[in-house]
């Protein structure tokens, strides 16, 4: 079962010739799946999956494989496209289908990244297989090493720690208000800024999180600036993406495949200076304050307070993080 955009989706792509076998990822859950009664889709190059637990994920890409999809369309947010791709990986290894995201979640930091339309039908996106640009992006991919009682191998996009878990709760608060995308990132970040101003020492924003980082095949530790403890960091956030909701641009000039930023302690002197870092800024003095960014081709993580990937809260643990496959999404 799946979301049909509009009453006359079949007829209107019977008429068309040369459309890829399409298998449709719908989430039931997505933020702007909710108030949607699905429709059956009927046509004879769609497959469509509604998987209701994580663990029945695989058999729905298997499925696809033995369908021969040539374009998966994930209907969802940031946690659905995650949730997918690691149930890509375990059946697609290096022959992936196309890829496209009708954006249906609270957030959906890919589809900004890919600069796709807020409003993308499934029937825009089958078309736009044959019609339409194709771009490439490579996920992260998350291997747990050592005691991590959760082993699986995830693929996301976007990881952070450290003030970002705190930023999650926040996320949720202003999405329970009625903030979403880009305005939830803005509301977040003010709510974080008042915090790293007035709190206390032990304020989550401020004080950070346990965490061990080392950069590339060498493992060589990131440098401290010996603001706040050596084994803590107020934060750490990790990307292959370039655009980022709310015109935030941590990453200008960084070449990738995985860009890192860490901050060590978020200092009030240092929270004044954090907003225009963001948004573009790059004096030569911000490793001595305590603001670290680099490339690297892996990241060896050790947690001591869990993880954010693609919005949802991990485990403790080791973890590796390498650049994963290239993955071609279709765009308008």
């Amino acid at each position: 079962m799946a979301q049909n955009p509009r009453p006359d989706l079949n007829a209107r792509l019977s008429e068309e010739p040369g459309l890829p076998v399409t298998g449709v990822l719908y989430n039931p859950r997505s933020h702007r799946n909710r108030d949607h009664t699905p429709r059956e889709v009927d046509h004879p190059v769609i497959r469509v999956e509604q998987p209701q637990r994580r663990r029945d994920l695989k058999d729905a890409m298997q499925r696809f494989v033995d369908s021969g999809v040539e374009l998966l369309v994930i209907n969802g947010g940031d946690g659905t496209v995650r949730d997918a791709l690691t149930g890509g990986n375990m059946v697609f290894g290096d022959k992936w289908p196309d890829l496209a995201v009708l954006p249906r979640g609270k957030t959906n930091a890919l589809t900004m990244d890919l600069e796709m339309p807020g409003e993308w039908t499934l029937e825009e996106a089958i078309l736009a297989h044959r019609d339409g640009r194709k771009l490439t992006r490579r996920p992260l991919v998350v291997e747990p090493l050592g005691d991590v009682e959760d082993a699986l191998v995830r693929l996301g996009f976007i990881l952070g720690a450290g003030a970002f878990v705190a930023a999650i709760d926040s996320g949720q608060g202003a999405h329970k208000l009625g903030a979403f995308q880009n305005l939830a990132v803005v509301t977040t970040a003010v709510w974080g800024f008042t915090q790293a101003l007035f709190g206390t020492a032990s304020n989550p924003w401020r004080r950070g999180a346990q965490m061990d980082v080392r950069l590339g095949q060498d493992s060589t530790p990131l440098a401290h600036s010996g603001h706040g403890e050596p084994g803590r960091r107020s934060a750490l956030f990790a990307s292959t993406l370039t655009r980022f909701p709310a015109g935030l641009d941590p990453f200008s000039e960084l070449p990738g495949p995985i860009r890192i930023f860490a901050v060590d302690l978020l200092r009030r002197r240092l929270a004044l200076v954090l907003p225009p870092f963001l948004k573009g800024w790059r004096p030569d003095t911000l490793e001595a304050m305590g603001i670290h960014r680099h490339s690297t081709d892996q990241l060896e993580l050790d947690f001591g307070d869990g993880f954010i990937l693609d919005g949802e809260r991990f485990d403790p643990g080791r973890y590796r993080v390498t650049p994963g496959p290239e993955l071609t999404f279709v765009v308008p």
